[in-house]
């Protein structure tokens, strides 16, 4: 089992902002993150939708998310 949940993406988009990354632009459902140190990140999910463990697995490889974050 996985030790990721599935969650929705406003959730995830809001654990990202408070780790340090930020919206520098957005165009309908895709948003581009931007982290200080200069990583950057196309979050394409509605606020809405259901964002699966093995998507947030991917995500947290790049961006250092992690579960208890959530």
């Amino acid at each position: 089992m996985s030790e990721w949940p599935a969650t929705k993406a406003s959730r995830v988009l809001a654990a990202l902002l408070r780790n340090g990354w930020s919206v520098a632009r957005s165009r309908g459902s895709h948003r581009l993150l931007r982290h200080a140190d200069g990583r950057e990140l196309v979050f394409a999910f509605h606020d809405g939708d259901e964002v699966g463990p093995r998507m947030l697995a991917r995500i947290a490889k790049s961006t250092g998310l992690r579960p208890q974050d959530l």
